[in-house]
């Protein structure tokens, strides 16, 4: 009976021993998954890492990028602005230049005028000056509008009256040109003041 109970305590022991055996190897087996695991996790941790250090830099270089491209926008603006007040400023310089001419012209005429008693030379000479700014006005683009004859339209002329007239064909047709009407470039500056037939 000893012997048995020799027996039992040795298989005790055995299976005591045993039972140690699979706890430890169950422990390392989880101490490997964990250590797998960990290093998972770093290499997860590593490559997000990576990523995040790439994102930042895309985020970087575009809103660097960004920044030049609103000072570059923002100094174009400015030079434009400029560009245009300096051409505003100066943009009639030239037509100026070429009227002082036609002043000149004006003052010799005024001096021709109280001097002479020829009238039909005085005539004459403000006829040229009239040519002459005519002619100044068309070479900058200035034209004069024909009214007298043509049909009237209310985007083109400014009626100033209406008269009855005995021919049918004149009827809403300008009769009379009142004040000369001028397009600058194919755009009226100046609408012709008119007298349409009714």
């Amino acid at each position: 009976m000893k012997r048995n109970n020799k027996n039992n305590n040795y298989s005790e022991d055995l299976s005591k021993e045993d039972n140690m055996t699979q706890e430890q190897e169950s422990f390392v087996q989880n101490d490997n998954i964990n250590d797998n695991l960990s290093e998972e996790e770093d290499t997860l941790t590593d490559e997000e890492a990576v990523e995040e250090e790439t994102l930042q830099e895309k985020y970087d270089e575009l809103n660097n990028s960004y920044l030049r491209l609103h000072a570059e926008f923002d100094n174009y603006r400015k030079r434009t602005l400029k560009e245009k007040m300096d051409i505003i400023k100066s943009g009639g310089e030239k037509v100026l230049t070429e009227m002082i001419p036609l002043i000149d012209d004006f003052e010799r005429a005024l001096d021709t005028v109280q001097n002479a008693d020829d009238k039909k030379a005085i005539v004459e000479g403000l006829e040229l000056i009239y040519a002459k700014f005519v002619s100044f006005i068309n070479q900058n683009g200035v034209k004069e509008m024909e009214a007298i004859g043509e049909p009237f339209d209310a985007d083109k002329f400014e009626a100033i009256t209406t008269i009855p007239v005995q021919d049918k064909a004149q009827k809403d047709m300008v009769v009379d040109c009142i004040q000369k009407g001028y397009m600058l470039n194919e755009k009226v500056i100046r609408f012709p003041k008119v007298i349409v037939g009714k």
